[in-house]
């Protein structure tokens, strides 16, 4: 019960309103009576309520849209209609098109919920304060007030405030806020840095260069505020088609009671010329559309984001995170000396890295963990070495993992061995060991590939949609994934502003593009692309309301489902509208001839309105053959 209440507030907090429901449930049920005769006894006919509740605000609506902007829309043909059928007493035909008609737009209201832009969350990664030295003075200032020239100090953990080089110290910074890359990088003396970004490790002083509306965490959030001002919404067919309708209905009506001289044709005519039908055509398909997508962890947060994704020609993917898992992994041990096995060169870096706060030192740690049950070596005298690596005693040796440069050895043989200059060149990183000062062996760390990442893609372009890779990952890495991937379209070493800018080129060329992301950086390009999806698991709370749609369990498996099902969706919708259109001219026909009176043409149309519905839970369940 529980569940289901939460799942009822849900619905009611993206569209509608408990009165608009109470109110449905109340003219649903005056209905009944009415047509049943049970309250007959009441001095006047219960379908009023139905009227009054569901009739009267379609009335105001068209009524205020005729009168600030002379927009015709299908409510103006239903108020008519209503009216019309007032006037001659038909009140069960009048209170029966508002129900359908309110129904319609409560459907609509659920379909198309409102995007979060989640600008929010954008400001408060950027620091509100700095550490300002001026005068050989370090004082706590607004980060509003830093100026170009100024020098700040940031130390470990913090963020940093504007965008500058580093004047003095070494750390490394966490850049996934604006590249997405998994590993921070190692920055020193004479190194840019960007605000939004965190300070890892060291202490360090630095220039600011660019501050204010300037800096690049406040391009970014300009970047997601404009990114979809030109998204169009999709506008109901029923209003597209309006004003003709509005026309061709009373132009019947007129020329009817004119030559026959009865006014209920003319009445009936306005009745069965109500778009009710019409109006359920597409959200009644959407909805059920989304409840397939659901099912298979797509949460669908804009209405009309499956009616775009149907037009996609192009898929543009983020690496880190979307088509890998987004954590380092050792995926080689390689010794370099006969006195030690591979298995000893794993444990002696383990046992260095244990007390590591560095992202690769964890990830050796859990990787050693994960594949091996036997316990880690005691360490003692630990000391981490900022930018370069950790040493520490093990088993009476002094062990060093780290970088390059400072191992002792033939640093050059490292350099040309192809073996390593191959791993490099696939975008790994590489963390050498060395014990008392002997280098020993090394350890391999990258980004895996998703296990579903390769089928997805050849499924994708089963569905006639190209692959594009767009990262901020560097070159060597991204051709690397590409490659196994089989995807030709690469760009690497993106900005945020890049990626929009790539968005924007495909859109430029009537070309609509998905775009799958899960970082800070893609926040943008998820707002821009016709369609945005974001991955809800590990994908950063900015883009996941930067999106359209949410792939709940990260599993990009499903993505070639999803593209087929917006397409059948459509096909659905098509059937839904020829169907509809269809039965209101037979009807019509009908009323004109004479068969059909109010009534009876009102429940003609009403069943028109059931098989629409019926034809567009058929998507609940679909799923394209292999």
């Amino acid at each position: 019960m529980k569940a289901f209440m939460e799942k009822l507030e849900y619905l009611l907090e993206i569209g509608g309103t408990k009165k608009d429901i109470t109110f449905l449930v109340i003219s649903g049920i005056a209905l009944i009576c009415s047509l049943t005769g049970i309250l007959d006894f009441l001095p006047f006919d219960v379908a009023w309520v139905s009227i009054v509740l569901c009739g009267v605000p379609i009335i105001l609506e068209a009524v205020i849209g005729l009168i600030t902007a002379f927009d015709i829309k299908a409510d103006v043909l239903v108020s008519l209609a209503l009216i019309a059928s007032v006037c001659i007493s038909e009140d069960f035909a009048a209170g029966e098109v508002a129900f359908i008609m309110q129904i319609g737009s409560l459907l609509e209201d659920l379909t198309v919920a409102k995007a979060r832009a989640g600008i929010e969350k954008l400001v408060k990664l950027t620091p509100q304060t700095a550490r300002i030295m001026r005068g050989g003075v370090e004082s706590v200032i607004p980060a509003s007030e830093v100026k170009i020239g100024d020098i700040l100090r940031v130390l470990p953990g913090e963020g940093i405030a504007v965008d500058g080089i580093i004047t003095s110290g070494q750390t490394s910074i966490d850049q996934a806020v604006m590249t997405g890359e998994p590993i921070p990088i190692d920055k020193t003396v004479g190194d840019e840095v960007s605000s939004g970004t965190v300070n890892r490790f060291g202490a360090f002083e630095m220039k600011a260069t660019k501050v204010g509306e300037d800096s690049s965490i406040q391009r970014m959030i300009s970047l997601v505020q404009s990114a979809d001002a030109g998204k169009a919404k999709i506008v109901g067919m029923a209003d597209r088609w309006a004003t003709w309708i509005v026309v061709i209905a009373l132009a019947a009506a007129s020329l009817t009671w004119a030559i026959t001289g009865e006014i209920i044709r003319a009445v009936t005519i306005l009745v069965v010329f109500c778009p009710c039908a019409l109006v359920l055509a597409t959200p009644t398909a959407i909805m059920a559309a989304i409840g397939n997508a659901t099912k298979h962890s797509f949460l669908v947060r804009e209405g009309d984001a499956l009616e775009r994704l149907s037009k996609v020609s192009r898929v543009t993917f983020d690496k880190t995170g979307t088509l890998t898992y987004g954590k380092p992994k050792v995926i080689a041990v390689k010794s370099l000396s006969e006195s030690y096995a591979e298995q000893d060169i794993y444990a002696l870096a383990v046992a260095a890295e244990q007390f590591s706060e560095h992202p690769l030192g964890k990830a050796i740690v859990s990787c050693y963990k994960q594949n091996t049950n036997t316990s880690i070596p005691k360490t003692t005298d630990f000391e981490m070495q900022l930018g370069q690596g950790v040493c520490a005693v093990v088993d009476g040796k002094r062990i060093f993992a780290g970088k390059l440069d400072m191992m002792n050895g033939d640093k050059a043989a490292c350099q040309t061995n192809p073996e390593i200059q191959g791993f490099l060149n696939n975008g790994s990183t590489i963390t050498y060991i060395s014990a008392d000062d002997e280098m020993i062996g090394y350890l391999v760390l990258s980004d895996t590939i998703r296990k579903e990442s390769t089928e997805m893609i050849d499924a994708l372009r089963n569905c006639g949609v190209q692959p594009v890779l767009l990262t901020g990952d560097n070159e060597n890495s991204a051709n690397s994934i590409a490659k196994q991937l089989g995807i030709g379209e690469v760009y690497a070493s993106c900005l945020p502003e890049d990626k929009l800018k790539l968005i924007e080129e495909y859109q430029e060329k009537r070309q609509a593009v998905c775009m799958i992301g899960d970082g800070i950086n893609d926040a943008p390009a998820l707002k821009k692309a016709t369609v945005g999806i974001a991955m809800g698991g590990i994908g950063s709370d900015i883009a996941v309301d930067a999106a359209d749609i949410v792939l709940v369990n990260d599993e990009v498996k499903e993505l070639p489902h999803l593209i087929s099902l917006s397409k059948r969706m459509m096909i659905t919708i098509k059937l839904n509208l020829g169907f509809s259109m269809g039965l209101n001219f037979l009807a019509i026909v009908l009323a004109i001839t004479g068969i059909l009176n109010p009534v009876v043409g009102a429940l003609v149309h009403n069943a028109g309105s059931v098989l629409v519905i019926i034809n567009s839970a058929l998507l609940l369940k679909w799923r394209k053959r292999k």
